[in-house]
């Protein structure tokens, strides 16, 4: 069955959460329901960094939940500003803004995004160390 079909049923659905590897550490993504939401928690290993991204439609909450990290965000490449985040920090992105995610030590965070059609291919790459700038690779 289903999601959809669940949700018509009106029935609970149980199921293991989606492991994404990524060359920085690995996201779960434990919620995703297209045209609505996406739930993810993601590890960044000591010292990784994410893409220097923004998306066109998609805006994202993130909330530190063990570890530190910097967050640097802002209109464009050139005008970032930087945040040490640790447990209980959070943060909101809305579409558009440029971000990235650099991990001080081992750094888990929840997220929660929009999930419009297209949702996975909505990251533009302005920089990433690992290979992926102008690509939307996981």
């Amino acid at each position: 069955m289903t999601a959809e079909q669940h949700a018509r049923a009106g029935t609970a659905r149980l199921y293991q959460a989606a492991r994404q590897d990524k060359p920085w550490g690995y996201e779960l993504i434990f919620a995703a329901v297209e045209g609505k939401y996406v739930g993810k928690v993601i590890h960044v290993n000591a010292g990784h960094s994410l893409s220097l991204q923004y998306h066109d439609q998609k805006e994202e909450t993130s909330s530190v939940l063990s570890g530190e990290g910097l967050f640097e965000y802002g209109t464009s490449a050139a005008d970032l500003t930087a945040a040490k985040l640790g447990p209980g920090d959070t943060i909101h992105l809305p579409a558009g803004v440029v971000h990235r995610v650099t991990a001080i030590s081992d750094l888990t965070f929840a997220e929660a995004s929009s999930a419009d059609p297209g949702w996975r291919e909505d990251v533009v790459r302005l920089e990433d160390k690992y290979g992926r700038t102008g690509t939307t690779a996981p």
